[in-house]
Parts: C-alpha cells; sequence; structure tokens
C-alpha cells in the first residue's frame, strides 16, 4: 500500500538518527574555531556580494545559508542564548554538538535514546545547580569586577583592541539606566542605551554621550543648527504632497489652470507648516520625506528639521524627550511636543539631543577605521551590554577560561555515582561534554588540548575551583582573580538550551519530508537534493559557501 506521495523521503531509526547527529554536529563544528581569545574569524559572503567578517556565533550561524530542519534548530540554540543571556552562544552550541557526538557512542553501545535523554537532562539540572553554588556575588557598585565582566566579553572580538576604554564606557552607560526595585533588586533598561556608528575614527575615540545622536543633515542651509530650548515633533507622516490612491489624469485648456494647479500644491505644503508652527514646535525629526519647497518653509519659520530618521531612533527620542510619535499631522497638538536641546557637531555630522532632567537615556558612540571594524565592534560591545546588565540584575558571576565547566564535570562524576541505571552512563557522557571547552580554547590558542585538560583537571581535584587556562601565557592559574570572569546566567542558559537542543534530537526516530530534506524546498545543486540528504548533511551545502 503506499500511502506517500512518489517524492517524499522517509529515513527512520538508526539512520534517522545519524542523520539529524551529524547535521547538528557539522552546525557545532563550523562555529567551534570561534571560541576564545584566541579564535579566529569568518568570513561569509551572501548571495548578494555583501561581506560580513565576524566570530561572532549566532552571527555566523543567522548569515550562514543553512537549509537541513536539524541545523536549523541547534542555530536556535545561539539564537535563544543570545536573546537570554547576551553571550555565550558559540559555547552552546559547541555544547549541543558535543553532547550528540558523545550521545552517539551511547547508542553504538546499545543504550536506548530514552535512558540517554532522562540522564543528560538530569545532568543538566544538577549542572545548573552546581553553578549557583559555585558563583561568586557581586555588588552592582563594584565597578572593577563588573568592568572585567564587559572586558572578558569582548576579549577575542573586534572590541578587544580598546575593551578597557569600552568596558568604562560601557559600565557608565549601564549604570545610569540602572533603577532599584521596590525589593531591592536592581532593574537594567537597556532600552534607554543607544549605540550609533562612525568610521574614520579609531576605537578609543569612543564615547558616551547624555541623550540621542542623531546622523542627519539640516535639510536647509537656512535652518538654525542648534536650539536650547527645543520643543520637538516627532512626525512619522510626510511633509509632502499628497498624493491620491490610483491613478489620476488632469486635463487642463490653460497655462492658467496649470498654475492654479501648481499654486494648490505649494498651498497644501504651506499649510502642513503652517500647522507645525502652531504647535509650538521649533525642531521636526520626520522618519519620512519632506518636500524641497517645504523645507524652503521650515527655514523662513525657523524650524530646525530633518528627514528620513530611523524609526529606532525616533522611538529612542520619544524616550529622551518626553514626546510622542505623531502619524497624522492634522492631529498634532502642542502635547506631542518633546522638549530638550538640540545641537549640531559639524565636524561628525551629528546632532546631539539632550531631554530634561528626568531623561536618563544615554548614546555609546563607537567610532572604528572601517565598515566592517565597526560593525565588529557594534557587535562586540552589544554582547557586553548584555552581560554587564545580566551581572548587574542578576548578581553573579564565575570564573571563565574554562574554569567553570571543568569544576562542573569534576562534580557531575561524583553525582554520577548517585544515579542508578544506564542513566548514569549518560551523566558521565554529559560531564565528558563540558571538557569540550576548555579542549577547543587550547586547541584554538595553539596549546595541547590534552595535557592543558589534565593540567586543569589536577588542579580542580587539589581543590582549586577557578583555576582556568590563560592562553595568552599558556599557564593553569585563577581566572578569577586575573579578572577572567563571566555571568552565571550565561552559563546556566547554555546548559539548558544545549541539553534541550540534544534531548530534542535525539527523541527524533522518523524523518518524514513531503520533498528533498531541505527547508527551503528548492531543488537546486546545492539545495540538498535526496541524495545528498541522506549522506548526513542534507540541505546545509550553503555551509560551505558561506566558510
Amino acid at each position: 500500500m503506499i500511502i506517500m506521495g512518489e517524492d517524499s523521503q522517509r529515513v527512520k531509526d538508526k539512520d534517522a538518527q545519524e542523520y539529524n547527529i551529524s547535521a547538528a554536529r557539522a552546525v557545532a563544528e563550523a562555529v567551534r574555531s570561534t571560541l576564545g581569545p584566541k579564535g579566529m574569524d569568518k568570513m561569509l559572503v551572501d548571495s548578494m556580494g555583501d561581506v560580513t567578517i565576524t566570530n561572532d556565533g549566532v552571527t555566523i550561524l543567522q548569515t550562514m545559508d543553512i537549509d537541513n530542519p536539524t541545523a536549523e534548530m541547534i542555530v536556535e540554540v545561539a539564537e535563544t542564548q543570545e536573546d537570554e543571556a547576551g553571550d555565550g552562544t558559540t559555547t552552546a552550541v559547541a555544547i549541543a554538538g558535543e553532547l550528540l557526538k558523545n550521545a552517539e557512542d551511547l547508542l553504538e553501545q546499545e543504550i536506548h535514546p530514552t535512558a540517554i535523554i532522562k540522564g543528560f537532562h538530569l545532568a543538566s539540572e544538577q549542572a545548573r545547580a552546581e553553578v549557583d553554588d559555585i558563583a561568586t556575588a557581586v555588588d552592582p557598585d563594584d565597578e572593577e569586577l563588573i568592568t572585567k565582566v564587559a572586558e572578558t566579553s569582548m576579549t577575542g572580538k573586534g572590541a578587544e583592541l580598546e575593551k578597557e576604554v569600552l568596558a568604562d564606557l560601557i559600565y557608565r552607560a549601564v549604570k545610569q539606566v540602572t533603577v532599584e526595585a521596590d525589593d531591592g533588586s536592581h532593574v537594567v533598561d537597556l532600552e534607554n542605551i543607544s549605540m550609533e556608528t562612525q568610521t574614520g575614527r579609531s576605537a578609543g575615540e569612543s564615547e558616551l554621550l547624555q541623550g540621542a545622536v542623531v546622523d542627519k543633515d539640516p535639510l536647509h542651509d537656512d535652518m538654525p543648527s542648534a536650539v536650547e530650548d527645543a520643543n520637538v515633533l516627532l512626525l512619522n507622516d510626510p511633509i509632502e504632497v499628497e498624493e491620491a490612491d490610483v491613478d489620476t489624469q488632469v486635463s487642463i485648456d490653460s497655462p492658467d489652470q496649470l498654475q492654479q494647479f501648481l499654486d494648490q500644491e505649494e498651498d497644501q505644503l504651506k499649510e502642513k507648516v503652517q500647522q507645525i508652527k502652531e504647535t509650538g514646535a521649533n525642531v521636526v525629526f520626520c522618519q519620512k520625506g519632506v518636500d524641497d519647497l517645504a523645507q524652503h518653509y521650515l527655514a523662513k519659520e525657523g524650524i530646525l528639521a530633518a528627514r528620513r530618521v530611523k524609526k529606532s531612533d525616533l522611538g529612542f527620542l520619544k524616550n529622551i524627550l518626553g514626546g510622542n510619535i505623531v502619524s497624522d499631522l492634522d492631529s498634532a497638538t502642542a502635547a506631542d511636543l518633546g522638549h530638550g536641546s538640540v545641537s549640531r557637531d559639524d565636524a561628525d555630522e551629528l546632532f546631539y539631543v539632550e531631554g530634561g532632567a528626568d531623561a536618563h537615556g544615554v548614546t555609546l558612540l563607537l567610532r572604528g577605521s572601517t565598515d566592517h571594524v565597526v560593525d565588529e565592534l557594534e557587535r562586540g560591545v552589544q554582547d557586553a551590554l548584555d552581560v554587564v546588565s545580566t551581572a548587574v540584575s542578576d548578581g553573579r558571576i564565575v570564573a571563565g577560561g574554562g574554569a567553570i565547566e571543568v569544576e562542573l564535570a569534576s562534580r557531575l562524576r561524583d553525582f554520577a555515582d548517585s544515579v542508578e541505571g544506564r542513566e548514569q552512563l549518560a551523566v558521565e557522557a554529559f560531564a565528558d561534554s563540558l571538557e569540550l571547552v576548555p579542549r577547543v580554547l587550547a586547541e584554538n590558542a595553539g596549546l595541547d588540548s590534552i595535557d592543558t585538560l589534565v593540567d586543569l583537571r589536577a588542579a580542580h581535584e587539589a581543590g582549586d575551583e577557578t583555576a582556568g587556562l590563560n592562553v595568552f601565557s599558556s599557564d593553569i592559574e585563577d581566572t578569577f582573580d586575573a579578572g577572567v570572569v563571566e555571568t552565571a546566567h550565561a552559563k546556566e542558559q547554555a546548559l539548558s538550551s544545549a541539553t534541550e537542543a540534544a534531548n530534542l534530537v535525539l527523541k527524533i526516530d522518523d524523518i518524514i519530508a513531503a520533498g528533498d530534506l531541505s527547508t527551503g524546498g528548492n531543488d537546486d545543486e546545492e539545495g540538498g537534493a535526496p541524495g545528498g540528504g541522506m549522506g548526513g548533511m542534507g540541505g546545509m551545502g550553503g555551509m560551505g559557501g558561506a566558510m
């Protein structure tokens, strides 16, 4: 009996497990070489020819042309880690790949997937409890320690060369948008931190500015360049002649009629500018277009205006100035205006916008020599902002350099002795998987991973919980004292995401696809034709091109 279409595919039992595990491991191996301070960068070229150079795990995986359902599940691990913890994406994906590699060895020993899944779940729960036990509390006012968290996050990324300067800016930025809740906890509102980038200068010249920065020019030379007591209209409505929704034709019999038609358009623009003036606005930031004639009338009224302002900038200006974003100019009133000051830096070609006394929004102005440099700098600083805000709000940090992973592995092996049945083997496999992190750190630094792991284990067996690898000197040292610190929340999230993804993959024993085993559904040569799909990587042909 035929119950499936002729183009459908089905992979069952052991073949399905091998297919899924190999696809997931391929994703993990694609980013492993980027881990740590000595990690290498990837150059990714998209179909339009745009180049991205980065070692940020989630950026690499999102940019790659992955066309395989299992591989995309592992990409989700990185995205979840980025959303929840801000950093540790490569670690999470690498651990997920190593869990599946070790699970494959257990499957070959005829251990049932459900036993492995249960063992991994037990190990993950225990590991997260141990992270909480190992973690050190940090005070939000401890500038030195929290700055070290930012520096650790940026080490190995494009922001590393000026990490001391940038870490100080990041700490001060987070400090200004942190409020203490009624229960004594600290809440960091990252919505009140904006980032702007500028090329042509070094990263060390980056600045932290009060208020907002708008990278636009005044629309007219006769407009004022600065307004001290600014009443700002934030407009999401074009200051242009209104066009009909349908195609129209106008028939005229004389030049006078044409002139009347043009005069009517001019009157429309005059009326719009008059509406703006009547609200009391003397500065306009418009998300849409502004007609050339309207620019002239605005300048005559002494109103400073900028057009095509980014939606994100408009939203940030709303927070800074306290106004409303107006979507219909006809309904604009004085109550919609924001209040502050606007000044112009002609050298940098930027508007600086500051709010009133109650405003606490700040802008990180990041500078770099080229577009590629400043893009990678922005990614590194964004990750550092996220981990610093987590350190302030969560209040727990752990030693980096592989120290936490080796200590967790040691404790999990002790825990495995209390686990009955075949799940004990899965717990031990989980412990082995965690030791991937120090091994890869050593490999990426050109060191012997086996010797490094042996030395680390010996240090932890001797009771040194914070012993980690210094990849620059190749020594085993107390990484906490050395200032290599990470947030406990990022480690807990990495353990949770990696385990859930690995267990999800292990639970699949049957793959039924309506067409070829790819998510794109196309039949091009790289898209994973049925024959290529069975080899393990399915439609991940795009990965080869991306790397």
